[in-house]
């Protein structure tokens, strides 16, 4: 009785009308995966079966959530119901909120960033499961789209990454790790005549190595030339190298830093998006390390952060989040 409560306060909280935000806050700080799964097998109205074997938003309350969310503006930290935005992603199965994140950033302006950080920090199965979910909701698949909407040096280098389906297992060979950490210096030192992102061999690395492997490169590289691979690769042009090479070998690094710039006064929306995009995404997984890095990075911790910076009910909730680990 008291499951099928929560799942109908759930599903009102989605009308963005008349929603008990305390209760659903807490409602969201017990449940763990199984309680979202079962949530979207009982919910027929909300979420159907795909025949890709999840569980999807149903396109008309996709709609209209989405009217719902703009029509019920707030003055509360960013013009948009973040609560409302948050519950709804919490809710949907992680391969269709990532096909969406991806979809999102493709019309947008800045979209190698959120591509990135899908394709690097999730796993094989999990990211193949995400391409599964945008073929079934798009009619298109990731990898053609990214193709046909991302111009520029970046190109090649996404359309590989969110292609790939990696190995990640234990074996490591540190012979080869060792000379590809060479074959990046050497990529880099060239990127006057060339973008390291075009060159076929930094692309081959970052795409098809394991996550290990790709650490072991990351360690050679630091022993062989003194810096660390992501601080060679400062800098506009190469901020897509650098991100990719963090969320492999960092991604908590990688997290901290995209928190810090969600949390600063003056933030754009796109910006401050990742605030809840990361928080939602990473809370049963990766949470404890994001903070003690954000700690580590900037000297205060992140609860104290938001505790500054965001507001009401959308603090409340982001801090619950932050407390399941």
């Amino acid at each position: 009785m008291a499951e099928t409560h929560e799942h109908e306060a759930v599903t009102k909280a989605f009308s963005g009308l008349g929603i008990d935000e305390k209760a659903l806050i807490s409602i969201l700080g017990r449940w763990k995966h199984e309680h979202k799964h079962s949530y979207r097998q009982g919910t027929r109205d909300m979420f159907i079966p795909d025949e890709r074997q999840f569980e999807k938003f149903h396109e008309d309350q996709v709609a209209r959530i989405t009217h719902e969310i703009l029509r019920f503006k707030i003055a509360l930290f960013l013009a948009i119901n973040f609560v409302v935005n948050a519950v709804v992603l919490w809710a949907m199965h992680p391969w269709e909120r990532d096909a969406r994140f991806v979809k999102e950033a493709l019309t947008g302006r800045e979209a190698s960033n959120v591509i990135i950080e899908i394709a690097c920090t999730r796993s094989a199965d999990e990211l193949l499961g995400a391409r599964k979910a945008y073929h079934s909701l798009f009619d298109h698949s990731i990898e053609e789209d990214v193709a046909s909407h991302v111009r520029g040096h970046e190109r090649k280098l996404l359309v590989s990454l969110v292609s790939a389906y990696r190995y990640e297992g234990p074996r490591v060979r540190e012979d080869v790790a060792k000379s590809e950490a060479n074959e990046l210096h050497q990529a880099i030192k060239n990127a006057g005549k060339k973008f390291p992102a075009e060159d076929d061999e930094v692309v081959r690395i970052l795409s098809t190595r394991s996550k290990l492997h790709i650490k072991s490169v990351y360690k050679h590289y630091k022993e062989l030339f003194g810096t660390y691979l992501d601080q060679d690769l400062q800098g506009d042009f190469n901020s897509s190298l650098r991100a990719a090479v963090l969320c492999l070998c960092a991604p908590e690094v990688y997290f901290s830093e995209a928190l810090d710039a969600a949390l600063k006064k003056g933030a754009d929306e796109f910006t401050q998006q990742a605030l809840t995009r990361v928080i939602v995404c990473q809370a049963d997984v990766n949470m404890k390390d994001i903070k003690d890095a954000y700690h580590q990075k900037y000297g205060v911790q992140l609860t104290q952060k938001i505790e500054e910076t965001a507001q009401g009910n959308y603090k409340d909730l982001l801090l619950t989040l932050l407390a399941r680990d």
